[in-house]
């Protein structure tokens, strides 16, 4: 499968272009800062660029099979304007190139599924995260009125964990652990099996241990 990966140079980016070679894939990564970037080999094609400039998004966009996001903010706990901004650009070259799949990495703090969590991240998380979260709605509503093959994906607390595969994912799952965290690596994981074999577009999977 030919994938392209927005914010490839991330650290839940780094993960996902890493097990897509793995597992054979070749992948485009789409970096602001190419540096950032630790992975390298002929199954991986580096393509620098901003997301808010559409016309750089629009020619990424061709020759490929799916698209993920794994965009983050440019400054923690802070809204980014660009990101949502970047995530119209995505949508809009995706429809116009006829590139039908797309899987967007979210949160699982989101009002949609917050009451999925406990205690710390129903009512306490949502505080000092409030703007990343209100971003992840915006770009949430942008993919969902699209024309467009999508998955959304919503994790708890990322870690730098090792990949366990030990994890549920489902539209309804839930957790009373007052601060869920999942391993990047096992994100990436859900993300490549759903690539493959789609069981959820159209729809929000939650991710948990």
């Amino acid at each position: 499968m030919r994938l392209l990966v927005f914010g490839a140079s991330g650290k839940t980016g780094h993960e996902l272009v890493r097990q897509a070679i793995e597992h054979g894939h070749t992948v485009t990564a789409f970096v602001r800062t190419p540096g950032k970037l630790t992975i390298a080999g002929p199954s991986v094609r580096v393509l620098a660029g901003n997301v808010a400039d559409s016309a750089a998004v629009a020619g990424a966009i061709p020759g490929h099979d799916a698209v993920v996001s794994a965009l983050g903010v440019s400054t923690p706990l802070k809204h980014d304007a660009d990101v949502i901004a970047g995530v119209q650009h995505i949508i809009a070259a995706m429809e116009e190139h006829r590139v039908r799949r797309l899987i967007y990495v979210s949160f699982i703090g989101v009002r949609e599924s917050r009451a999925a969590v406990g205690f710390v991240l129903r009512y306490i998380a949502p505080i000092p995260l409030r703007q990343e979260i209100a971003d992840h709605e915006v770009k949430e509503s942008l993919i969902r009125s699209s024309r467009l093959d999508w998955t959304i994906v919503r994790p708890p607390k990322l870690t730098d964990g090792p990949r366990t595969v030990c994890y549920r994912s489902g539209n309804d799952i839930s957790t009373w652990k007052p601060v869920p965290v999942l391993s990047r690596s096992d994100v990436a994981h859900f993300v490549l099996q759903e690539l493959v074999e789609p069981r959820y577009v159209g729809h929000t999977p939650r991710l948990l241990q």
